[in-house]
């Protein structure tokens, strides 16, 4: 009798139990998510990198994902075709099948015909180019519903930005040796060796900016024995130039004064200064450049964010220089594809290890929704711009993505 009493009156709290508000786990999305990655050929002047180099296409591959890249995409960075289809990859050849992938990584942004043939909702990958962004192709990005994310934005897991980092030490390794071909005799420069000997006063050159291009580049000068004076708005940003180089530089913060002498009495100057919302400010005006000497030399590595010379102009690698005031003007903005095949491999260890990790977050959603620090990277999610600056600049509407993504649950 009393067990039955017992288990009645189990039986009846459970059933007041189950009248209670419940937990429900939130259901959590994992899994490995299968890749096609798209591997366009550029089509721009003298632009000859590519993002995956083909041992990176194998390691993508053996883990389950599938990459297509468009024949003749690696042979300006001495990649071939062959070596790619030996890592496992697709050769195809139009430039449709490749932006038909998931996620197009390309280095050039495309043209609108390019963002014609992707398919709406999935994800391009490639710089961004502020100097000559249009309004029209971020309209184009935005009726496409793509997810576009900028190599100039991408941010790493502590905050840094590995592909500008990585592109900004190869910028300042190789433009010092542009200005040593430019100042010489064969190409009606100063005929000046970049540099000094013995009994011969050391080539000035004075760097603006004192980032990563400006570090390599004081690098590079200092080891050839050139006097280098540089020149930022930030005191602190000088200190740990001046620690990281470990030699004793002339450093100073932008005063005009001072500034126009050092650029009227330099050989070689070159301007790589970060950019502030989307643009590089503008130090050096036409009337400093006109004070130059003749046939000295100006290289504006902030080109592609608008430049930091009132006298800078886009040029490309075919025509690569001009001259104002009697002054060499090199503007060219995808410096690092002078060298091509470095540049590929430094793009690829980039780009592998995150394409890994989309894969077995589930997705790039998946992605960008557990890791903030790769939010930053994206400028346009599903047909709504998400960057403050570029909706100033073509005075469109934006969506903060935080908010975009938390829609999600």
């Amino acid at each position: 009798m009393s067990s039955t009493r017992l288990q009645s009156g189990v039986k009846e709290l459970a059933t007041q139990t189950s009248l209670y508000p419940q937990e429900k786990m939130l259901e959590v999305r994992t899994g490995h998510q299968e890749l096609l990655i798209g591997i366009p050929k550029e089509i721009s002047d003298y632009e000859n990198r590519l993002v995956l180099t083909p041992e990176a296409t194998s390691i993508l591959v053996r883990n389950g994902h599938r990459v297509c890249i468009e024949t003749g995409a690696g042979d300006a960075a001495k990649f071939s075709d062959h070596e790619y289809s030996d890592a496992g990859a697709l050769i195809v050849y139009s430039a449709r099948e490749a932006f038909e992938a998931d996620i197009v990584l390309k280095v050039e942004p495309p043209t609108l015909e390019e963002i014609g043939y992707m398919k709406p909702g999935k994800t391009l990958i490639s710089a961004l180019q502020m100097a000559k962004l249009t309004g029209e192709f971020v309209q184009a990005i935005n009726d496409k519903k793509l997810i576009a994310l900028a190599f100039e934005l991408i941010q790493d897991k502590v905050g840094g930005m590995p592909v500008v980092r990585a592109m900004s030490e190869i910028a300042g390794s190789t433009v010092m040796l542009i200005a040593a071909e430019y100042l010489n005799s064969a190409n009606s420069g100063r005929g000046i060796i970049l540099g000094g000997i013995t009994g011969v006063p050391p080539t000035k050159v004075v760097i603006l900016g004192s980032g990563t291009v400006a570090e390599y580049a004081a690098r590079t000068s200092l080891g050839l024995g050139a006097e280098i004076k540089i020149f930022d708005k930030h005191i602190y940003r000088l200190r740990r130039l001046k620690y990281v180089v470990g030699q004793q530089v002339y450093t100073s913060t932008i005063d005009t004064n001072v500034l126009s002498e050092a650029i009227r009495r330099a050989d070689v100057v070159i301007g790589a200064i970060r950019a502030e919302d989307g643009r590089s400010p503008c130090v050096v005006t036409e009337e400093m450049v006109a004070g130059m000497k003749p046939d000295s030399v100006i290289i504006d590595v902030s080109i592609d964010q608008g430049g930091c010379f009132e006298t800078s102009e886009l040029t490309t690698h075919r025509k690569p220089v001009f001259k104002k005031y009697g002054v060499i003007h090199y503007c060219v903005p995808n410096i690092a594809a002078r060298v091509a095949s470095t540049a590929t491999q430094a793009l690829s260890h980039i780009f592998t290890p995150y394409l890994l990790e989309i894969g077995s977050s589930g997705g790039i959603e998946e992605m960008i929704f557990k890791n903030k620090w790769l939010m930053k990277g994206v400028y346009s999610y599903k047909g709504s711009l998400t960057n403050a600056p570029i909706a100033r600049k073509f005075n469109m509407k934006h969506k903060d993505l935080n908010l975009l993504m938390a829609a999600r649950l």
